[in-house]
Protein backbone atom coordinates (compact mmCIF):
# COMPACT_ATOMS: atom_id res chain seq x y z
CA UNK A 1 0.00 0.00 0.00
CA UNK A 2 1.05 3.69 -1.08
CA UNK A 3 0.12 7.03 0.42
CA UNK A 4 -0.53 8.66 3.89
CA UNK A 5 -3.00 6.66 5.46
CA UNK A 6 -6.59 8.80 5.31
CA UNK A 7 -7.85 10.61 8.68
CA UNK A 8 -9.75 8.44 10.75
CA UNK A 9 -13.05 9.69 12.84
CA UNK A 10 -14.18 8.03 16.05
CA UNK A 11 -17.63 9.12 14.83
CA UNK A 12 -17.88 6.99 12.03
CA UNK A 13 -20.10 3.90 11.67
CA UNK A 14 -19.71 1.35 9.02
CA UNK A 15 -22.53 -1.25 9.14
CA UNK A 16 -24.66 -3.54 7.16
CA UNK A 17 -26.89 -1.32 5.00
CA UNK A 18 -30.47 -2.29 5.96
CA UNK A 19 -33.87 -1.76 3.37
CA UNK A 20 -34.30 1.62 5.76
CA UNK A 21 -31.10 3.31 4.44
CA UNK A 22 -32.61 2.92 0.90
CA UNK A 23 -33.77 6.59 0.69
CA UNK A 24 -30.74 8.23 1.70
CA UNK A 25 -28.62 5.93 -0.18
CA UNK A 26 -30.60 7.05 -3.53
CA UNK A 27 -29.72 10.35 -2.84
CA UNK A 28 -26.19 9.84 -2.61
CA UNK A 29 -25.87 7.99 -5.63
CA UNK A 30 -28.39 10.36 -7.07
CA UNK A 31 -25.99 13.26 -7.16
CA UNK A 32 -23.09 11.71 -8.59
CA UNK A 33 -25.52 10.53 -11.42
CA UNK A 34 -27.10 13.92 -12.72
CA UNK A 35 -23.45 15.88 -11.54
CA UNK A 36 -20.49 13.97 -12.12
CA UNK A 37 -19.06 11.53 -14.63
CA UNK A 38 -18.45 9.16 -11.90
CA UNK A 39 -21.15 6.49 -12.76
CA UNK A 40 -22.25 6.56 -16.53
CA UNK A 41 -25.87 5.72 -14.97
CA UNK A 42 -27.55 8.47 -16.38
CA UNK A 43 -31.35 8.25 -14.38
CA UNK A 44 -30.63 7.47 -10.70
CA UNK A 45 -32.44 4.74 -9.52
CA UNK A 46 -35.10 4.71 -7.14
CA UNK A 47 -35.49 4.19 -3.53
CA UNK A 48 -37.02 0.90 -4.20
CA UNK A 49 -34.44 -0.17 -6.68
CA UNK A 50 -31.82 0.37 -3.84
CA UNK A 51 -34.08 -1.83 -1.27
CA UNK A 52 -33.98 -4.45 -4.09
CA UNK A 53 -29.80 -3.88 -4.31
CA UNK A 54 -29.52 -4.07 -0.27
CA UNK A 55 -31.96 -7.24 -0.09
CA UNK A 56 -30.03 -8.88 -3.56
CA UNK A 57 -26.35 -8.22 -1.56
CA UNK A 58 -27.83 -10.12 1.51
CA UNK A 59 -29.33 -13.22 -0.15
CA UNK A 60 -26.41 -13.65 -2.29
CA UNK A 61 -24.16 -13.35 0.79
CA UNK A 62 -22.54 -10.04 -0.66
CA UNK A 63 -21.02 -6.94 1.76
CA UNK A 64 -23.32 -3.92 1.07
CA UNK A 65 -22.00 -1.36 3.30
CA UNK A 66 -23.08 2.26 4.96
CA UNK A 67 -20.84 4.55 6.73
CA UNK A 68 -23.09 7.09 9.05
CA UNK A 69 -21.77 10.01 10.99
CA UNK A 70 -23.77 11.96 13.48
CA UNK A 71 -26.57 13.88 12.15
CA UNK A 72 -25.43 17.51 12.78
CA UNK A 73 -22.17 16.59 11.57
CA UNK A 74 -18.95 16.75 13.96
CA UNK A 75 -19.05 18.21 17.61
CA UNK A 76 -22.80 19.10 17.10
CA UNK A 77 -25.17 17.80 19.27
CA UNK A 78 -27.54 16.83 16.67
CA UNK A 79 -29.37 13.29 17.55
CA UNK A 80 -28.79 9.92 15.53
CA UNK A 81 -26.83 9.44 12.66
CA UNK A 82 -27.28 9.59 8.90
CA UNK A 83 -25.60 7.42 6.43
CA UNK A 84 -22.99 9.81 4.73
CA UNK A 85 -21.85 6.75 2.13
CA UNK A 86 -21.87 3.47 1.41
CA UNK A 87 -19.73 0.77 -0.80
CA UNK A 88 -21.36 -2.15 -2.57
CA UNK A 89 -20.37 -4.90 -4.87
CA UNK A 90 -22.17 -6.88 -7.92
CA UNK A 91 -21.20 -9.82 -10.02
CA UNK A 92 -18.75 -8.27 -12.78
CA UNK A 93 -20.37 -10.16 -15.53
CA UNK A 94 -23.55 -11.71 -15.52
CA UNK A 95 -21.46 -15.28 -17.35
CA UNK A 96 -20.59 -18.04 -14.93
CA UNK A 97 -17.18 -18.07 -15.29
CA UNK A 98 -17.60 -14.43 -13.32
CA UNK A 99 -19.06 -16.00 -10.53
CA UNK A 100 -15.99 -15.76 -8.39
CA UNK A 101 -15.32 -11.84 -9.71
CA UNK A 102 -17.62 -8.86 -8.17
CA UNK A 103 -17.25 -5.01 -9.43
CA UNK A 104 -17.10 -2.76 -6.01
CA UNK A 105 -18.93 0.60 -6.08
CA UNK A 106 -17.76 3.19 -3.42
CA UNK A 107 -19.63 6.80 -3.12
CA UNK A 108 -19.45 9.08 -0.50
CA UNK A 109 -21.75 12.06 0.02
CA UNK A 110 -20.09 15.35 -0.83
CA UNK A 111 -20.59 17.29 2.15
CA UNK A 112 -18.53 14.03 3.79
CA UNK A 113 -15.76 13.52 1.89
CA UNK A 114 -12.33 14.05 3.64
CA UNK A 115 -13.04 12.14 6.49
CA UNK A 116 -11.84 8.75 5.78
CA UNK A 117 -15.02 7.26 4.63
CA UNK A 118 -13.96 5.81 1.49
CA UNK A 119 -10.98 3.79 3.23
CA UNK A 120 -13.54 2.74 5.61
CA UNK A 121 -15.89 1.38 3.08
CA UNK A 122 -14.00 0.12 1.07
CA UNK A 123 -11.90 -2.08 3.93
CA UNK A 124 -15.56 -3.52 4.82
CA UNK A 125 -16.43 -4.17 1.90
CA UNK A 126 -12.99 -6.01 1.25
CA UNK A 127 -13.22 -7.88 4.67
CA UNK A 128 -16.64 -8.88 3.79
CA UNK A 129 -15.44 -10.52 0.82
CA UNK A 130 -12.88 -12.77 2.86
CA UNK A 131 -16.16 -15.19 3.94
CA UNK A 132 -17.20 -15.78 0.41
CA UNK A 133 -16.12 -17.98 -2.23
CA UNK A 134 -14.97 -14.42 -4.40
CA UNK A 135 -11.61 -14.66 -5.58
CA UNK A 136 -11.14 -11.08 -7.32
CA UNK A 137 -12.48 -7.43 -6.68
CA UNK A 138 -12.52 -5.25 -10.12
CA UNK A 139 -13.02 -1.49 -9.56
CA UNK A 140 -14.14 0.47 -13.14
CA UNK A 141 -13.26 4.01 -12.72
CA UNK A 142 -14.27 7.10 -14.66
CA UNK A 143 -11.47 9.41 -15.17
CA UNK A 144 -11.52 12.29 -18.25
CA UNK A 145 -8.81 11.34 -20.65
CA UNK A 146 -6.38 14.66 -20.39
CA UNK A 147 -6.55 14.30 -16.66
CA UNK A 148 -3.03 14.95 -15.12
CA UNK A 149 -3.71 13.53 -11.41
CA UNK A 150 -5.26 9.98 -10.39
CA UNK A 151 -8.88 10.61 -9.09
CA UNK A 152 -9.64 10.18 -5.49
CA UNK A 153 -11.22 6.83 -6.32
CA UNK A 154 -7.79 5.44 -8.22
CA UNK A 155 -5.67 6.52 -5.01
CA UNK A 156 -8.27 4.76 -2.54
CA UNK A 157 -7.90 1.88 -4.89
CA UNK A 158 -4.24 1.93 -4.92
CA UNK A 159 -3.78 2.25 -0.78
CA UNK A 160 -5.95 -0.62 -0.38
CA UNK A 161 -4.05 -2.73 -2.27
CA UNK A 162 -5.97 -2.50 -5.82
CA UNK A 163 -3.42 -2.45 -9.35
CA UNK A 164 -4.06 -0.62 -12.45
CA UNK A 165 -4.90 -3.40 -15.10
CA UNK A 166 -6.44 -1.70 -17.58
CA UNK A 167 -6.91 2.05 -19.49
CA UNK A 168 -10.23 2.31 -21.36
CA UNK A 169 -10.27 5.33 -23.78
CA UNK A 170 -13.54 7.11 -24.28
CA UNK A 171 -15.51 4.25 -23.78
CA UNK A 172 -18.89 6.51 -22.33
CA UNK A 173 -19.85 9.60 -22.99
CA UNK A 174 -21.53 11.97 -20.09
CA UNK A 175 -21.97 15.54 -19.52
CA UNK A 176 -21.16 16.67 -23.42
CA UNK A 177 -17.35 14.72 -22.72
CA UNK A 178 -16.00 11.76 -23.54
CA UNK A 179 -14.90 9.88 -20.57
CA UNK A 180 -12.15 6.91 -20.08
CA UNK A 181 -12.32 3.96 -17.25
CA UNK A 182 -9.43 2.56 -15.20
CA UNK A 183 -9.42 -0.95 -14.30
CA UNK A 184 -7.80 -1.99 -11.26
CA UNK A 185 -7.62 -4.89 -9.42
CA UNK A 186 -7.35 -7.01 -6.34
CA UNK A 187 -6.95 -10.60 -6.12
CA UNK A 188 -8.33 -11.87 -2.49
CA UNK A 189 -6.50 -14.79 -2.43
CA UNK A 190 -3.14 -16.52 -2.83
CA UNK A 191 -2.27 -17.68 -6.57
CA UNK A 192 -1.89 -21.30 -7.07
Amino acid sequence: MTGAAPQTHPEIVVRPAEEDDAPRIADVFGGYVLASIATFVEDPPSADVWRERIAAAREQKLPFVVADLPAGGPGTSAPGLSVAGFAACSQFRPHAAYRYTVEDSVYIAPEATGRGLGGRLLSALVDGLAHTDVRQVVAVIATLPDARHDTPSIVLHRRLGFEVVGRMPAVGYKQGQWVDTVIMQKDLQARP
